[in-house]
């Protein structure tokens, strides 16, 4: 796998671009407002603290093996660990909040919510609800009390197994602005959830696949999802893949840095 993500950075090297390569007026845009502040970034500095205090913390979390993509699955971990392995960067997290505020999103879905600091970046954006998805009870508690103590109101943490609870919420919901899909890392799983997500989604709704260049299996969802007949734009950052729903955009991929 490591030989397969060297591979896979040096072609994503070669062929990124810079904001002079890119014509389209709407993916220009995109870059200035969204992914060119992510870039420089320190964060909000009440959740940065936080993660610093978590990274610090070597309270053992049992972890269960709930789908690939996790370095610490299967066993107990230290928080420490889990928050510098499996939590977004923080330029990741403004990049997600920056989308919020790009597109205005009001109904955003987040599938691995892990100890919720990605989540409290999302719900920065007040006016926006956040449905987070988990399945670890013990990440579930520790993202709880986050929420709790930060007196995010705004988010909402649905428990249990992704495949099951995501179908009987999709069931409820009549629309989505933004989805953010980091759980499962399997092909499989992956292209069901945005199957399933889509469905929910307009042509001005925006989502994100989190380590699309992790695994084998993962860039051959990504190759497949960025072709896909209801996909009309994407944005390969490496670490992440954007996709839009707009006709007008006339399926345009950029390869970019973030």
């Amino acid at each position: 796998m490591k030989a397969q993500r060297i591979k896979s950075f040096i072609s994503h090297w070669l062929n990124k671009v810079d904001e002079h390569s890119i014509h389209s007026p709407y993916f220009f845009d995109f870059y200035k407002q969204v992914i060119k502040p992510a870039q420089k970034t320190k964060g909000d500095q009440a959740l940065e603290k936080l993660r610093e205090r978590l990274l610090l913390n070597n309270m053992p979390v049992q972890m269960e093996d709930l789908g690939a993509g996790s370095a610490v699955g299967g066993q107990k971990k230290s928080l420490a660990d889990i928050t510098q392995i499996s939590v977004s960067p923080t330029k990741l997290s403004q990049l997600y909040l920056n989308i919020l505020n790009y597109i205005d999103a009001k109904y955003v879905v987040e599938l691995g919510t892990s100890i919720g600091l990605n989540t409290l970046y999302l719900s920065q954006k007040a006016d926006c609800r956040i449905f987070t998805f988990e399945g670890n009870k013990s990440l579930i508690n520790i993202a709880l009390t986050h929420f709790e103590s930060l007196d995010r109101k705004n988010v909402q943490l649905i428990e249990g197994n992704i495949d099951h609870t995501l179908s009987e919420f999709l069931q409820n919901t009549t629309k989505i602005n933004f989805a953010l899909i980091d759980a499962n890392h399997r092909y499989e799983p992956t292209l069901r959830y945005f199957n399933m997500l889509v469905r929910r989604m307009n042509e001005k709704s925006i989502l994100v696949i989190d380590d699309i260049h992790w695994s084998a299996e993962m860039e051959k969802a990504w190759n497949e999802l960025h072709h896909h007949s209801l996909v009309y734009g994407s944005i390969d950052l490496y670490r992440c893949g954007i996709l839009f729903f707009d006709p007008a955009l006339n399926r345009q991929h950029f390869t970019l840095s973030l």
